[in-house]
């Protein structure tokens, strides 16, 4: 019998050091910014990290094989892309592997081409090792954001340089196509760049016609130049474990960023146990999360919708809502909402003040409540 699980619940996250819910500790603001969910975990998820608790000793850990025989079974049984686990390099999360790839290709002064809206992180490694970002523009194909293709074509990068992108896009929620990718992969191709993916939302579609497409699955090319980059985090709800890999097929590109654990630490013991629970166990979980988190997104595009001056785009992937709040003329967009008791992240963080990011990973009951107090003081500024 298929279990049924409880995303309306509402979890009490408070005196758990999140740092999520800390931020407004004491205040009536609704804590929906940072992108981890408030849903409890897959029961499987929390078994594992409970058993593997009895043990008493915590020391330096393996990966074991039974993880990398998921991950290699996962990617052909979702994407038919055969992957050979010696690609397969473990890492503590997916921003080290935007330094690692700073690191490994490239030098001060040389150029990294990124999409100018993007979450900050993201957008911070270049800039560590004294390179200069190239933000590529956006445009909007059906009300999707995406990476201008037409620009990337205009403004050809060096050889070797690299390329930074996000598919799902964050934020905007966008999943790329089929034939957007193939374009992406014969510019790669064609200018020899260096592809860092960065698919770590591949498995929150909230659509049940699309599907995720790993760019390096395309082709044989484009595979030997791209760095892939998933994680269980956000998917599973397990940000604070620190676990993530990449794929890398290029046995040289591999070598040079392989972790080195002066510079990055090895993945932790409980972060394997909940990788290797979730890859096993998580896909019901996950594909009734998909359906709840559906939902959350139809009633907040249909009712940001009806607000004078906002607007909501779309959202084919993520927990994540990017609402145009431009028209409202602000002074300081993130202060307005937060005295209207919902905080979210600035867009000036992504690269557009005329944004705010809203997360929708939480019980529908936050949901309508923010939409309520967004409404009011909108409303209100009449």
């Amino acid at each position: 019998m298929t279990p049924i699980f409880d995303f309306d619940r509402e979890i009490d996250r408070n005196d758990s050091d999140s740092v999520k819910w800390e931020k407004y500790r004491g205040r009536d603001i609704l804590p929906m910014w940072v992108a981890d969910s408030d849903f409890a975990v897959a029961p499987e998820i929390q078994q594992a990290l409970q058993r593997r608790a009895t043990h008493p000793v915590y020391g330096y850990t393996r990966v074991r094989q039974q993880l990398l025989d998921l991950l290699v079974a996962r990617m052909q049984r979702l994407y038919q892309w055969d992957v050979d686990p010696a690609w397969i390099v473990m890492l503590p999360n997916v921003i080290s592997a935007f330094y690692l790839a700073c690191r490994a290709t490239s030098k001060a002064g040389d150029g990294v081409l990124q999409p100018q809206v993007i979450y900050p992180p993201f957008a911070k490694a270049p800039g560590f090792y004294d390179m200069v970002k190239q933000p590529i523009p956006m445009c909007a194909s059906e009300r999707r954001m995406l990476i201008d293709f037409d620009w990337l074509e205009r403004n050809p990068g060096r050889r070797g340089q690299l390329i930074f992108f996000c598919n799902p896009q964050n934020p905007g929620g966008a999943l790329y196509r089929r034939h957007e990718l193939e374009r992406l992969a014969d510019l790669v191709e064609r200018q020899d760049l260096i592809l860092v993916s960065d698919e770590v939302h591949c498995d929150l579609i909230l659509d049940a016609d699309k599907s995720h497409i790993p760019v390096a699955s395309l082709n044989s090319q484009v595979e030997r130049r791209t760095i892939t980059l998933m994680a269980p985090s956000k998917t599973f709800n397990l940000a604070g474990l620190g676990c993530a890999f990449a794929i890398i097929a290029d046995a040289s590109l591999r070598r040079r960023m392989r972790v080195n654990p002066f510079i990055v630490s090895h993945v932790n013991l409980m972060g394997l146990a909940a990788a290797e629970a979730a890859y096993e166990f998580g896909d019901e979980w996950n594909r009734q999360q998909c359906a709840y988190l559906a939902a959350n997104r139809d009633y907040l595009v249909r009712e940001i919708n009806t607000i004078p001056g906002l607007r909501l785009d779309p959202i084919e992937a993520t927990y994540l809502a990017w609402i145009d709040v431009s028209a409202l003329g602000l002074e300081d967009p993130p202060a307005f909402f937060e005295a209207a008791g919902v905080g979210m992240s600035p867009g000036h963080e992504f690269g557009d003040a005329g944004h705010m990011r809203l997360n929708f990973g939480c019980p529908r009951s936050r949901v309508v409540e923010a939409v309520r107090r967004i409404r009011k003081a909108v409303e209100g500024l009449a």
